[in-house]
């Protein structure tokens, strides 16, 4: 059967580790993305084997298992942040809260629609204000000065696909990463338009990206530091534990990441304050019939 766009697709010789995307292909070479993944990848189209529906579903069952495991440990997270947020608001009485939160507002800027989709659904389901934006990596940088002064986000989110190219240098060359440059170089631009670190919250990075470079660039939290696979849904569990804490608290690290798919291994920051902020009264517009 001839592999065309669209095809979900597994690499022979990978062992049909990961399934992708065929997103373009050229003579008998394809482009892939990864389904779950962030990650590019190339490979001849004699060593691609299409998934079944079948395969597939069993895939996206499993995918759907582990997405679930972090969406619940996340809220329990937030449960306690709100049941905190509830008490110092009503000066530590057991009353009934008034207050109102304003949590930060994220402006995702994502290289794959599909993966900008997934993030958007599971912001909307926590409860974090997004802006989303679908712009190819290279696109990126001469976009985001005109989004940042559009949006006036609170955190910022610069992601897509990324590899290590091992053809192309060394570990420790960007020439030899596919996005990472377009990542940093949007960072870069980012913190021209707010250099404090906790008034401009940013994830930057994708799968297998330079990590050291991005966070030297500016970056708050970032991939990735042992140059691994990063879930689609990462950097929506990180920036969204940044929105729900109050800025007078700082995030734990550890906190931030252990409720991630991926772990730290993938991803990795610095110490970070959070931007939600608590006020009262609580004013309820709502009619009465």
């Amino acid at each position: 059967m001839k592999i065309k766009n669209g095809d979900i697709v597994a690499r022979h010789s990978y062992k049909y580790d990961m399934i992708f995307r065929v997103v373009h292909i050229q003579g008998q070479q394809a482009e892939l993305a990864g389904e779950d993944m962030r990650l590019l990848a190339d490979a001849p189209i004699s060593d691609l084997k299409l998934v079944t529906d079948e395969e597939r579903e069993r895939r996206r069952e499993e995918s759907k298992q582990v997405e679930e495991k972090s969406y619940r440990l996340f809220r329990q997270d937030a449960k306690l942040m709100k049941q905190r947020s509830e008490y110092e608001g009503t000066d530590h009485f057991k009353t009934e809260p008034s207050y109102f939160e304003m949590r930060g507002r994220v402006l995702h800027i994502d290289g794959d629609s599909y993966y900008l989709r997934k993030c958007t659904e599971l912001y909307h389901k926590i409860g974090i204000p997004v802006y989303g934006v679908h712009l190819q990596e290279k696109e990126m940088p001469e976009q985001l000065a005109s989004l940042l002064e559009m949006v006036q986000p609170d955190i910022l989110v610069i992601t897509g696909h990324d590899a290590y190219v091992k053809t192309k240098g060394e570990e420790d060359e960007i020439r030899a990463y596919r996005h990472t440059k377009y990542f940093a170089e949007c960072v870069r631009i980012a913190r021209k338009f707010c250099p404090h670190r906790d008034q401009l919250v940013i994830f930057a990075g994708a799968c297998q990206s330079h990590f050291e470079t991005l966070i030297r660039a500016g970056a708050n939290f970032a991939s990735s530091p042992e140059r691994i696979n990063i879930h689609a849904l990462d950097p929506v569990y990180i920036v969204a534990k940044v929105s729900m804490t109050s800025f007078m608290e700082r995030v734990g690290l550890w906190d931030v990441i252990r409720n991630t798919i991926t772990g730290d291994k993938g991803l990795g920051g610095i110490e970070t304050k959070g931007v939600m902020r608590v006020g009262l009264p609580f004013v309820d517009n709502g009619k009465e019939e």
